[in-house]
């Protein structure tokens, strides 16, 4: 038995930032579900939107040819899984990032944007982050402050507890 994939929420979201950017911006799309990804993908296809697409199963020679063809001008969206797209990888051929989920790590989201803002990019990179409204992505957006906060109170001198714990982390998924 096959089942059909249904849009999430946010994947109607995804649509203004890829298909609205001007023709001349490419796009490079994240996010940490690779069943959204194909959503995505089945998106971009019912619309010819040419793109380059990684995940982590993506072998390490086709990685370096999906890459290398986005930096050449193959593709105006490169569609990337989160995890996969924090390693090695520069796509500094595209001016606009889109993540399509919020991760709870935020240094990963942050990572996978420096793939775009890396030297040898010429252009102004301007990132979304897609977030649901009334859902978990949410909490995750909130606990994304508290991380960074103490890193923040860190760099500043301040005496900020980095401390999160699991009864907090708990709280969060049981109010979302």
């Amino acid at each position: 038995m096959r089942k059909k994939i249904q849009p999430l929420p946010s994947a109607a979201n995804c649509s203004m930032p890829v298909t609205h950017c001007p023709p001349e911006n490419r796009r490079c799309c994240s996010c940490s579900l690779v069943g959204y990804l194909d959503i995505v993908r089945e998106y971009l296809d019912g619309r010819d939107i040419f793109y380059q697409y990684l995940d982590g199963s993506t072998p390490a020679r086709a990685r370096k040819k999906r890459v290398d063809a986005f930096q050449a001008g193959e593709g105006d969206v490169f569609v990337i899984s989160l995890k996969a797209g924090g390693q090695g990888i520069n796509l500094t051929a595209a001016d606009y990032v889109i993540h399509l989920d919020p991760w709870w790590n935020p240094a990963v989201e942050d990572q996978a944007s420096d793939r775009v803002h890396r030297i040898g990019q010429e252009r102004p990179v301007t990132i979304y982050r897609l977030v649901t409204q009334g859902t978990i992505e949410e909490k995750i957006v909130d606990l994304h402050r508290h991380k960074r906060d103490p890193a923040d109170s860190l760099l500043e001198g301040s005496d900020a507890s980095g401390k999160f714990s699991a009864e907090k982390l708990l709280e969060l998924i049981r109010e979302g």
